[in-house]
């Protein structure tokens, strides 16, 4: 094999091109300057003696779009396929994070004794640990939607940076945590009970979950990055480790240990810091397409105001669930029954309703990423496309769930009864509660779905309206209206199939406007990077295709047609 060696110099205004050899197609990116090429012979051997003028200039762009539409399956697999092999594992992962306080309520229910009195710890410690995963989901969709366009616009440097402001974020949430378990636990409970058993049980099990949060906020934040470019199954990987793991040792803890809540609680956070540690190892050892370099994490207010622009509503957006579930709790107080009753089957009821609702949140991520990822490309056709299998994917979802829970309602139920310690009227009225809700789930996935469009368009605002909507504005006097019924306990469950019936009507009319004024006015035909000029050597391609005894155009008739392009080109050699 012949060394390869300096054959042609030239300077070049355009930065960073790369060049490719006309008859092998192998392209090589050796001795790039800023300004200055320094072009070598053909990478490839069989190619080392060809003269100069084999070799010609690709533009930076048109090689980077080819070896990400390679990597990145986003922009080129059927979407129809994509959704469903994006959106399951997402499915899996959101589950699983409801699963974590649905796991613990239904062993500490069961503790012996004191069950009744844990799961009521539990259950006034269960609005700060939705405002945890709220604040962590919402920056996690900002990062995504953040992350999916910064990637879809073949922009690395800014997705890099995108994911190292997200890492700095989440060490700014677990530090508002921390402090919060540190000093504020006890007084949180007490604001809602003075039974000192329940204050010192929630407020031991509240401290243990916020003071050791990083697993869960962090994870959230790595969950992202993998999901935003595809690698959804990782993410599943992982959070299905730390839902074994949890499990696992909520048994243990509780049970063998006799540890009580606080054994749940150490469950808890074992099993998120392993669905951390798992998550940050594919991300750094699979994530090609994000640097993990330092000094990306270093803060920068126009990304951390981005992420919020969408991050915000989302979080506010989760939030609102601890709303809804306070206020339910102060209205079904005041009914004519028994409250304990009443407001023991709605807080079962509502974890029970978490497992529909987060798998809609993960055919939701899984739009915000696809979609974003698309629509940064500019791509209408896919954008649509989006859309379209997105609602119908999410609708086919909580279909399915709606039926099976309508099936298994009583069984279910029956979960945080296993000891026997609850009546059988509780257990009735919970399973009247779920066999109603059920209804609700299509029309709850259809808004759920409408919001993942919405926030992957770059709309903050009108996915909030909607969850007002339908947690808060529809909700609270539409049950209140139930409660002065004296058969509130079997009626009262209608409140959530008409708010989100009508919520619909509201994401109806949003999505069509965020279509016509963000996707219909895309180009039809996104430019190919095919059709970017190439800059030959030494000659156009066109002179390329004559013989080779032809005339050649003078360096001087090459000079001007550069100039005509924007290219200057100081060509140093005599044909």
């Amino acid at each position: 094999m012949r060394a390869q060696k300096p054959c042609y110099e030239r300077n070049f205004f355009l930065q960073n091109a790369y060049a490719r050899c006309e008859l092998c197609d192998r392209i090589s990116q050796k001795s790039i300057e800023e300004t200055k090429i320094v072009l070598h012979s053909c990478v490839n051997p069989d190619c080392s003696d060809l003269p100069c003028d084999t070799i010609f200039f690709v533009p930076r762009q048109e090689k980077e779009s080819m070896e990400d539409k390679k990597q990145n399956k986003m922009a080129t697999q059927p979407l129809k396929k994509l959704f469903w092999t994006m959106g399951l594992p997402m499915i899996v992962s959101m589950v699983l994070q409801a699963l974590y306080n649905v796991v613990d309520s239904i062993f500490v229910a069961n503790m012996q004794d004191s069950g009744v009195i844990a799961n009521q710890a539990l259950t006034l410690a269960f609005p700060v640990q939705i405002m945890m995963i709220a604040i962590g989901v919402g920056t996690g969709i900002g990062i995504n939607a953040c992350l999916s366009k910064s990637l879809g616009e073949k922009d690395k440097e800014r997705a890099s940076k995108v994911a190292g402001n997200g890492i700095f974020l989440a060490l700014v949430i677990y530090a508002v945590f921390l402090i919060f378990g540190l000093f504020a636990t006890k007084w949180f409970i007490s604001l809602f009970t003075k039974d000192a058993e329940v204050v010192a049980m929630g407020s031991i099990y509240l401290k243990i979950c916020c003071c050791l949060s990083l697993g869960s906020i962090g994870y959230t934040v790595y969950e992202r990055f993998l999901q935003a470019t595809g690698k959804t199954m990782f993410s599943t990987i992982a959070q299905v480790s730390g839902a074994v793991t949890n499990i696992v040792l909520d048994y243990v803890f509780i049970f063998p240990c006799g540890m009580g809540v606080a054994g749940a609680a150490w469950a808890t956070i074992i099993g998120q810091f392993v669905s951390l540690f798992i998550a940050m190892g594919f991300h750094y050892f699979a994530n090609k397409e994000i640097s993990g370099n330092l000094k990306y994490m270093k803060p920068s207010g126009i990304i951390i105001k981005n992420i919020y622009a969408i991050g915000v509503s989302a979080a506010i957006m989760q939030a609102l669930l601890s709303v809804m579930m306070a206020g339910m709790n102060a209205i079904l107080g005041t009914a004519k029954a028994n409250t304990s009753i009443l407001v023991g089957s709605f807080g079962i009821y509502y974890k029970i309703q978490q497992i529909a609702l987060f798998s809609a949140f993960g055919l939701s991520n899984t739009i915000i990423t696809i979609l974003s990822f698309n629509y940064g490309m500019q791509d209408k056709k896919r954008a649509k496309e989006c859309v379209k299998y997105g609602i119908t994917d999410t609708l086919i979802v909580t279909l399915i769930i709606a039926v099976l829970f309508e099936c298994i309602a009583n069984p279910l139920s029956k979960l945080f009864a296993l000891s026997g310690g609850a009546s059988e009227e509780l257990i009735s009225v919970c399973e009247t509660a779920t066999r109603i809700g059920a209804a609700s789930f299509v029309f709850m996935g259809y808004v759920v779905a409408v919001q993942g469009v919405l926030q992957a368009l770059g709309y903050a605002v009108k996915p909030l309206i909607l969850s007002l909507l339908r947690l808060v504005v529809f909700v609270f006097p539409t049950a209140y209206l139930f409660t002065l019924s004296d058969n509130v306990t079997d009626i009262v469950w209608w409140t959530f199939l008409i708010a989100e019936a009508l919520t619909c009507i509201f994401a109806f009319v949003f999505l069509q406007q965020a279509v016509n004024k963000k996707i219909n006015v895309l180009p039809d035909e996104k430019s190919s990077a095919a059709e970017l000029d190439f800059f030959a050597v030494d000659g156009e391609s066109e002179g390329k295709s004559e013989d080779s005894g032809g005339d050649r155009k003078s360096a001087e008739q090459e000079r001007d047609e550069e100039v005509k392009n924007d290219e200057i080109v100081e060509n140093p050699l005599e044909k």
